[in-house]
């Protein structure tokens, strides 16, 4: 896949304000600060495309971005800690988990895992989620640059033990780019 533009779209705070058109969408999903904005910059090339901030729980909506006019990647909050009150956290839950097992247009789930702590029980429990909503969804090993060659294939194996019906594990580096390529021809497979 060749990403020619990325252009934001809209926030979508709740279901009902979705978008209508019915192009594929690819989303993605990981704990708070996993590195979901800066993946997706990196993917389109685009810094500041998405917003990031080394504070957990930046991202509070769900975020729309169209991809070559032909596809939306779509940016969730993320799980886990966040600096947000429980009764935020909570309706992030209901708005995500009724937005990933109902919208008919996703096409792909992109599951974002720190490699540095990728045995997570929240990603575990989203693995499970994903499967038992029977989307298909793939790993991306984020941060992958930061470990040493030992730990990398201790992550990878970690995460193989959880994710058995991932289309794919990813390693990447926003850093480096490695694993870019690698990742946006798997996406090229989901997005019609």
């Amino acid at each position: 896949m060749k990403i020619r533009n990325a252009t934001f779209y809209k926030s979508v705070s709740a279901i009902d304000h979705l978008p209508k058109e019915q192009l594929p969408e690819i989303v993605f999903v990981g704990r708070s600060n996993v590195g979901k904005s800066t993946l997706l910059n990196s993917l389109t090339a685009r810094k500041g495309l998405a917003k990031t901030s080394s504070t957990p729980g930046k991202t509070q909506l769900i975020n729309y971005f169209v991809i070559n006019e032909s596809c939306y990647f779509v940016d969730l909050p993320g799980y886990g800690y966040a600096k947000v009150d429980k009764g935020k956290k909570y309706e992030w839950g209901k708005l995500l988990s009724h937005y990933v097992s109902t919208r008919d247009s996703i096409t792909l789930v992109v599951l974002l895992i720190d490699s540095r702590h990728p045995d997570m029980e929240s990603d575990h429990l989203m693995a499970e989620f994903l499967e038992h909503c029977g989307r298909p969804y793939g790993v991306v090993l984020t941060k992958y640059d930061k470990l040493k060659q030992q730990a990398k294939a201790a992550a990878r194996l970690a995460v193989k033990s959880y994710s058995l019906k991932s289309k794919f594990i990813v390693n990447y580096s926003a850093i480096s780019g490695q694993g870019k390529e690698e990742l946006l021809e798997q996406l090229a497979i989901y997005t019609g």
